[in-house]
């Protein structure tokens, strides 16, 4: 091959890696998007939206390298915005955050405030879906997905307390995903079987589903690629270089096979059948750099924008990807050329069910919940209060 070809080929596969990295796992800071305004950093600023009650702080322990500061923080910029004595919870192994969440809105909170990284957020979020009561972040994590979407000040935990204290509220929608349980054949079928070494717990067992039990998403879901790239990444790796380690475990999992597809969006009876790689459900999309991967996708626009993505010809098609999403950044809604060996199709839908071939990791905003191959997603819009 002409080496400038296979220059080319490998400088692509490089920005598909790292555009797919940033879309699934971690999103650098951004501008907001249009939909939702930043709040002001003085911190004098009281919202629109106050609620009444003493703000709440979720906070996720092992997230947070000096709590007594971060606590002072808190308390400081309440006490400037006449808020009150803010109430104070911390997460556990046991109960990452639905159960102090709760005990905050019973105890009155006017608002709830989510310290830590994304599994934290998402915990909160399920606990205050549907009530009422505001949600505030302040991210501490590896990826920090809602947060970048929302362009928060991550530069700064005091700015982003001061955000969530006094910003301004507004609903978002929520994305919930069920998966159902494996059949005995199924189950069987991955014992032993090295595609699923990454999902594995610490006994050697894959996730298992729980039939009805919903999880919810506030940035995406899915399965097959991405999810296989979140479960790879080494936690000690991502301790060390943060972000990158998800570029790492993309080239891993840009190796797996093809998965064979049926989905029914929105009412349908009859469903599609298509080969993928990947299938996602993206409450929202647009990433760092220009970068877009679900062009449509708003946060309180009611849809699922459901992307499906698929690769043939190695580096080329992965290569074709990356340039296809890197040029939605910049208004280009179509592949370049029309045989294009990697392509990104986007139906749109306020449900959607997808059945595979053979059993996949599933997905919710980087934490893999289950081994499936029946999958149902639905759109609750605008179920959560956000401050912004």
């Amino acid at each position: 091959m002409d080496p400038l070809l296979v220059a080319l080929a490998v400088a692509s596969l490089i920005l598909a890696t790292t555009a797919l990295g940033f879309s699934l796992a971690a999103w650098r800071r951004s501008a907001p998007p249009p939909a939702m305004a930043v709040a002001t950093s003085d911190p004098d600023f009281c919202g629109d939206d106050y609620h009444a009650g003493p703000p709440a702080v979720i906070v996720n322990p092992s997230k947070v390298g000096n709590l007594e500061e971060l606590r002072a923080i808190c308390e400081r910029v309440a006490a400037q915005a006449n808020l009150g004595t803010p109430l104070w919870f911390e997460t556990s192994e046991e109960d990452p955050g639905q159960g102090p969440t709760r005990a905050a809105v019973e105890a009155g909170a006017g608002f709830v405030v989510a310290v830590g990284g994304d599994g934290t957020v998402r915990q909160v979020a399920t606990a205050l879906a549907n009530t009422g009561v505001p949600l505030g972040v302040v991210a501490m994590g590896t990826g920090n997905l809602l947060a970048r979407n929302l362009g928060l000040p991550l530069g700064s935990v005091a700015d982003q307390v001061t955000t969530a204290f006094t910003g301004t509220d507004r609903p978002m929608d929520v994305g919930w995903l069920s998966a159902e349980p494996l059949s005995a054949a199924e189950r069987e079928s991955t014992v032993g079987e090295p595609s699923y070494r990454d999902f594995r717990d610490g006994d050697g067992a894959v996730p298992v589903a729980t039939r009805g039990q919903e999880h919810i998403f506030l940035v995406i879901g899915g399965l097959g690629f991405d999810a296989a790239m979140v479960a790879g990444a080494n936690a000690q790796l991502k301790a060390r270089i943060g972000w990158l380690a998800y570029s790492v475990t993309a080239v891993k999992s840009m190796v797996r096979r093809r998965i064979g597809v049926r989905m029914w969006v929105g009412g349908a009876r009859e469903p599609e059948e298509l080969y993928a790689r990947t299938v996602m459900f993206a409450n929202c999309g647009r990433l760092p750099g220009g970068v877009v991967l679900a062009p449509d996708a708003e946060l309180d626009d009611g849809w699922l924008d459901i992307a499906t993505i698929d690769t043939r010809g190695g580096l080329v098609g992965w290569a074709s990807v990356g340039g296809r999403i890197l040029l939605q950044g910049v208004g280009v809604r179509r592949d370049p050329i029309s045989w294009a060996p990697g392509t990104m199709t986007f139906r749109r839908g306020t449900q959607v069910r997808v059945e595979t071939d053979h059993p996949e990791a599933v997905q919710v905003d980087g934490d893999v919940i289950a081994i499936a191959s029946t999958i149902n997603a639905r759109v609750e819009r605008g179920a959560l209060l956000v401050r912004t």
